[in-house]
């Protein structure tokens, strides 16, 4: 898998906490968002949690 377009996203967990720090490495471009200061974000299935939760790009 290519490095240099390879991102981790770290889960905020649910509303209770659980799952938070459960992490996805994924790939997605950066250089061709509109506003490259944000950080990508986005909800997907947290195994921990067993729902879905909110995800953030880490560096």
């Amino acid at each position: 898998m290519s490095q240099d377009l390879l991102v981790k996203l770290v889960s905020a967990g649910d509303e209770n906490g659980v799952g938070k720090g459960h992490v996805y490495y994924t790939r997605y471009n950066n250089k061709v968002k509109k506003d490259p200061s944000k950080k990508y974000e986005t909800v997907k299935f947290n195994p921990v949690a067993r729902k879905h939760t909110k995800y953030k790009q880490k560096k």
